[in-house]
């Protein structure tokens, strides 16, 4: 790669990163080109894909981010306060960090490094799931997919609350995290999603089908 193009490579690295955190991983990529002083083409001459954008700059900040959320979340001696934890640090990165909220959702299969993040990071939760169901404060009934789908749902409102009510998503959080108790459970009345509904539903949700 030439001199300069290198130069162009880094200034659009650092620009998708800063525009990526403030606006989310479906951010306009003319405004990360315009940030970096290079044309729109010069862009996709050095990248050509957004998801190979992603996987040049979102994979370390969102996903060293999560990783550590889910370890402090583990190392609490107590399970639930670990889960409470991990809901609380995960939906405040959704509100604060859009790139977060879309690192969790698989909208971008085409960008292969972000979804072994994803995967992994839903492989996590489930320990966390699973530890506090040992311990016998989380409800039995509560899988990972109902988790991904609460997460889900906060991305949304933390984003459409943004700037107007910017902690709105504490209160949804707070009621859902009553309503997991395991004291609190009564039967449910329809089953969890299969992991491919649950792929079609949060597709769905966040515009990607």
């Amino acid at each position: 790669m030439r001199a300069d193009a290198r130069r162009n490579a880094e200034k659009l690295r650092a620009a998708a990163a800063e525009v990526f955190r403030e606006q989310g991983l479906d951010a306009p990529l003319k405004e990360i080109a315009r940030r970096a002083g290079v044309s729109h083409g010069t862009l996709y001459n050095l990248f050509g894909t957004r998801e190979a954008l992603i996987d040049e700059v979102a994979v370390g900040f969102a996903g060293g981010r999560l990783e550590e959320a889910a370890e402090q979340a583990l190392a609490h001696e107590d399970a639930w306060a670990g889960f409470v934890f991990y809901l609380e640090t995960v939906c405040e990165l959704q509100a604060t960090e859009p790139a977060v909220g879309d690192v969790m959702s698989g909208r971008f299969p085409g960008a292969a490094r972000l979804m072994a993040v994803c995967a992994h990071t839903q492989d996590t939760a489930a320990r966390i799931i699973a530890r506090a169901q040992e311990a016998g404060s989380l409800r039995s009934d509560f899988t990972r997919e109902d988790l991904l789908f609460l997460f889900g749902s906060n991305a949304l409102v933390a984003r459409a609350s943004r700037g107007t009510a910017p902690d709105a998503w504490r209160r949804g959080l707070a009621l859902s995290l009553d309503g997991l108790r395991a004291e609190a459970a009564h039967p449910l009345p329809v089953s969890a999603l299969s992991e491919e509904q649950h792929r079609v539903v949060l597709g769905r949700l966040v515009g990607a089908v």
